[in-house]
């Protein structure tokens, strides 16, 4: 297994960075280790771990993490709407919002935005149903939406992978009317790509919630929450209805988490940057509202 860092790159400037990640001992040893078996059975496919660890952040006794946790992950409190003294929780903290300045966007309907602030990974078009994350194995988009998916065999689909760092609200990409909505059950595996290369179906195993969504220019597009370790719980505020670009749809607590949105055949195009760092299995630091695709 290697030891290699994960590097992204950011958006802004162009530049290649090394991830800062949280308990990244604990996951290397938890994923790449043998005699760690029984370990990662007991953190990644129960919930009862990720259960006790969002108990613990929805109380007054984490408010201590939350400086702590700003100076290490470089987190920039300028954009929360709220000041950091007024949380009284971590999971508080955890879910701030933002000045609406902070994350602007085009109006214009045939460009769809990043739902969340993340790492972001494109497939333009799809092998029949498979995608592959950085560092990960061969995944499926009929595993991770039985039933629903094969209106989107050889589509396009985007993933954006949070970190604690990021923003933890999630916004829709593009208006449109909510016909559909799931819950599935499922494992808490991390989304880090230490875990992927170690061979966990995270988006078929995974608990995770799908949304479908109309929309006159992209027909339904599909709109995945995925869970992972520590995350207490997917909360989607939007569930029915008429929404509109960046209206906000949910939010992640506690924990490593991604959105994953998947489009049917010819409907979209990835902007280009996005397209060229996937191409190198690289993922570029996009911030919600900023350019995703453009509508065909």
């Amino acid at each position: 297994m290697t030891n290699l860092p994960i590097t992204v790159v950011d958006r802004e400037t162009g530049k290649t960075f090394e991830e800062v990640v949280l308990g990244e001992k604990w996951i290397r040893w938890a994923y790449q280790n043998a005699s760690a078996k029984p370990v990662e059975k007991l953190l990644f496919r129960s919930s009862f771990i990720s259960c006790l660890m969002g108990a613990w952040f929805d109380s007054g006794l984490s408010k201590g993490k939350i400086r702590t946790v700003v100076e290490e992950l470089s987190i920039d409190m300028d954009e929360a709407l709220d000041p950091i003294g007024s949380f009284n929780s971590f999971n508080n903290f955890f879910i701030r919002r933002l000045k609406p300045e902070a994350r602007p966007f085009s109006t214009d309907p045939a460009e769809v935005v990043s739902p969340a602030d993340g790492r972001v990974l494109v497939f333009p078009v799809l092998n029949e149903d498979v995608f592959v994350p950085v560092k990960g194995h061969p995944m499926s988009v009929r595993s991770m939406l039985p039933g629903i998916a094969e209106r989107f065999v050889g589509g396009a689909l985007a993933i954006v992978r949070l970190c604690p760092a990021d923003y933890h609200r999630y916004h829709f990409p593009a208006a449109g009317r909510i016909s559909q909505a799931q819950d599935l059950a499922g494992d808490l595996h991390s989304v880090n790509p230490i875990a992927l290369g170690a061979g966990p179906d995270v988006f078929g195993e995974n608990k995770r919630s799908w949304t479908l969504i109309e929309n006159e220019r992209l027909g339904s597009y599909c709109f995945v929450e995925v869970g992972a370790f520590g995350v207490g719980s997917i909360v989607n505020t939007r569930t029915s209805g008429e929404v509109q670009k960046m209206d906000e749809k949910g939010y992640f607590k506690f924990g490593g988490s991604t959105v994953v949105v998947v489009f049917e055949p010819g409907k979209i195009a990835f902007s280009d940057d996005l397209i060229r760092n996937s191409a190198m299995g690289r993922e570029t630091l996009v911030k919600v509202g900023q350019p995703l695709a453009t509508s065909l």
